[in-house]
């Protein structure tokens, strides 16, 4: 049974880094993609980053670029975001994806079937 627990999330300053992690189980550590997403209130899920657990290849969605970091560690079934300077428009809940057939673009939400069940990211200014 395929699942992804997320972790990490919280109430943080502007500025502040969060480490968020995703501890998934029931595929193997190298198969397909892991990804972030996040969906704000309001607004529609936004694809964060991604990454090719195999290929190591990874997309950041341009707001992110240089402040977050996507990261995996094979041996224990692992997927990090590490985020830097983070904004108030960081906000939102944030969730760990898995997409076994990776076709076409690497971070595509539609193309992600299995999902976490969210960890909150709050900052405040």
């Amino acid at each position: 049974q395929v699942r992804l627990v997320e972790s990490g999330g919280g109430l943080v300053q502007s500025g502040d880094s969060l480490r968020l992690s995703c501890k998934f189980s029931g595929f193997a550590p190298d198969y397909g993609a892991v990804g972030w997403f996040r969906q704000a209130p309001g607004k529609e899920r936004e694809a964060v980053s991604c990454i090719n657990m195999r290929r190591r290849n990874t997309y950041y969605v341009d707001s992110v670029k240089g402040r977050f970091t996507i990261s995996r560690d094979l041996a224990k079934n692992m997927v990090y975001l590490d985020m830097n300077a983070l904004k108030p428009e960081d906000t939102a809940e944030y969730y760990c994806a898995a997409d076994f057939e990776v076709r076409g673009a690497l971070c595509a939400p539609n193309d992600y079937d299995y999902w976490g069940q969210g960890t909150q990211v709050t900052v405040f200014s």
